[in-house]
């Protein structure tokens, strides 16, 4: 099981495995079990955004159990939070925001726990 964190250009928090563009976070989603994903919704000029991802996970059911969407681009977090949102089983805990620094030390700490 693996935490995944999506974007470009910033660093990777500890703890997570790193996609700089959707296809490799595709891959990823597609080939792991995925816990906590993190989403950037812009990812280069001319390359897939985030949105393209939150598509693929809603078409393909590859939901992870916690989704944070980290961007810094307000049309962009509605866009993959609506699209999410609107095919995301019960369990799956979805936030328009950034991970909070208490789980980003837990998910280092290697003792993050899903809260059921």
């Amino acid at each position: 099981m693996i935490d995944l964190y999506l974007d470009d250009t910033r660093k990777c928090p500890k703890g997570f495995v790193l996609a700089r563009n959707a296809d490799e976070c595709m891959l990823l989603l597609n080939e792991c079990e995925v816990r906590i994903l993190s989403l950037d919704y812009d990812l280069g000029p001319g390359e897939p955004t985030g949105l393209e991802v939150a598509r693929f996970i809603a078409l393909h059911r590859k939901y992870p159990d916690v989704i944070y969407l980290h961007t810094s681009s307000p049309s962009g977090r509605m866009l993959m939070y609506q699209t999410l949102y609107a095919a995301k089983p019960d369990h799956v805990r979805l936030y328009g925001h950034a991970i909070p620094d208490d789980v980003l030390r837990q998910v280092a700490e290697g003792r993050f726990k899903l809260e059921v």
